[in-house]
């Protein structure tokens, strides 16, 4: 096992990462930011280490900075959390060559799994549906206006480096192919540096559902099963729980052996998530693999009762999984909702300072939130204040704790998605488990 590990994260994540080294006796390092010294995470490390300025670019994404201080800290492995350089293939490479722990998957299955287009040929070799589309980047605007055509619209463009709901576009008539595909490629290109576009068929009526896998170096594979990830905003996942509410036992099954089919693929080896979209008629098709610890796997971890960051840490230092599929149990119903700093009603980011903060508690609550008053919230990052995560018997129970949890929950001196959420927990076709998505506009006010 690792004696030392450098975090290479901020927020919430850092501090979930510290809370797991700390009962497994090991040392944690901080690396942040200028704007993030005084967080949370840095007091709670066991050592921090300054690794640039507040802009991400020059800090939590500076691979330069970040490999100098594992090795100014003679820590062994570094954590990636989620984000940031999580999913950056060249990262793991680099960590590799300095002969330091990457704790996540071989840069090798990051890169195959990074490239859109490239796992959706991964996914149909393996027997796994995948929707509609293109398959291979799209070299140019009439190449996409010809597979738009050819698969009918609604249709939806990516990026082939995509994530986190940035660089796509849905189109639905024929005359927007052109603006949409131009605008597509831009916005990648800015944001992941590749403008590398794909072309997927738009599903209407689709939920979104993710398992999550994990996997050690002896090649044992398991589910921790699935969780719905429906009720999101421009991409973005605002309400995620397992299990997911409505599938029937084919449709589960299928899911998980299509999740556990796609991970043996690529020789998947630590946690990762594989996504899918479940039509009204039960049918699941591959979207992606995420090649990271989600954000939303607090929820995985209240109905399994295995700790995923533990996991990670325990198969990256070489330790075998240690059970199968069969030991895996799944009990009772968890629901995660994050609370961002944000305009409940515009969505705008609320920037300013935390005056005031009292977490909600209680039987089956759990809080992963670096908050603190008073706190500042940087502008330079991710507005993510706070997860609040329950656990109930079944998922009515889970529904009326996590409302009693959001209304008790107190966030003074910015605005917060709290009004948003729980309007979300009240909306019929919340409750009765039968929404596809969820229309923010429809839900203000």
């Amino acid at each position: 096992m690792f004696h030392k590990i450098l975090i290479a994260n901020r927020g919430e994540i850092a501090l979930r990462i510290i809370r797991t080294c700390r009962e497994l006796g090991i040392r944690s390092v901080i690396a942040h930011s200028t704007a993030d010294a005084g967080s949370l995470p840095v007091k709670r490390a066991d050592e921090s280490i300054c690794v640039g300025p507040d802009a991400a670019r020059l800090s939590y994404l500076n691979i330069p900075a970040i490999i100098s201080a594992a090795a100014v800290t003679d820590s062994e492995a570094i954590h990636p959390g989620y984000g940031f350089l999580a999913e950056n293939a060249a990262f793991a490479e680099v960590c590799r060559a300095c002969s330091i722990t990457f704790i996540g998957p071989s840069p090798e299955a990051i890169r195959l799994m990074g490239d859109k287009a490239q796992a959706r040929q991964l996914a149909k070799q393996a027997g796994v549906p995948v929707v509609p589309g293109s398959e291979l980047p799209l070299k140019d605007a009439a190449e996409a206006q010809e597979v738009a055509d050819r698969i009918g619209y609604p249709v939806i463009f990516k990026a082939v480096a995509g994530g986190g709901g940035r660089g796509m576009r849905t189109v639905r008539q024929r005359a927007e192919v052109p603006a949409a595909f131009a605008a597509c490629q831009t916005e990648a290109g800015a944001a992941f540096g590749s403008s590398d576009i794909y072309c997927e068929k738009f599903l209407e009526k689709a939920r979104h559902v993710e398992v999550q896998v994990l996997g050690d170096k002896n090649g044992i594979r398991v589910h921790l099963g699935e969780r719905d990830c429906s009720v999101q905003r421009r991409h973005q996942k605002l309400v995620e729980e397992s299990p997911a509410p409505s599938l029937t036992a084919e449709t589960r099954g299928g899911l998980h052996r299509a999740a556990l089919a796609t991970a043996a693929a690529v020789n998947y080896v630590s946690a990762g998530t594989v996504e899918f979209l479940v039509d009204e008629a039960g049918d699941f098709y591959f979207i992606e693999m995420n090649t990271r610890l989600q954000v939303e796997h607090p929820v995985t971890e209240m109905v399994t009762g295995i700790d995923l960051v533990r996991e990670q840490i325990r198969i990256a230092a070489g330790e075998a999984l240690g059970y199968r599929q069969d030991a895996v149990r799944l009990d009772g119903h968890a629901i995660e909702c994050r609370v961002n700093a944000e305009d409940p009603e515009t969505f705008a980011p609320s920037a300013g300072r935390v005056t005031a903060w009292v977490p909600p508690g209680g039987f089956g609550v759990r809080v992963d939130s670096h908050l603190m008053a008073p706190y500042a919230v940087p502008p330079f990052y991710d507005s993510l204040l706070a997860k609040i995560v329950v656990r109930g018997g079944e998922r009515a129970e889970a529904i009326a704790r996590m409302r009693r949890a959001l209304a008790e929950t107190v966030v003074e001196g910015v605005k917060t998605s709290i009004p948003f959420l729980i309007r979300v927990l009240n909306d019929p076709a919340f409750v009765e488990g039968r929404f596809t998505s969820v229309d923010a506009a429809r839900l203000r006010g």
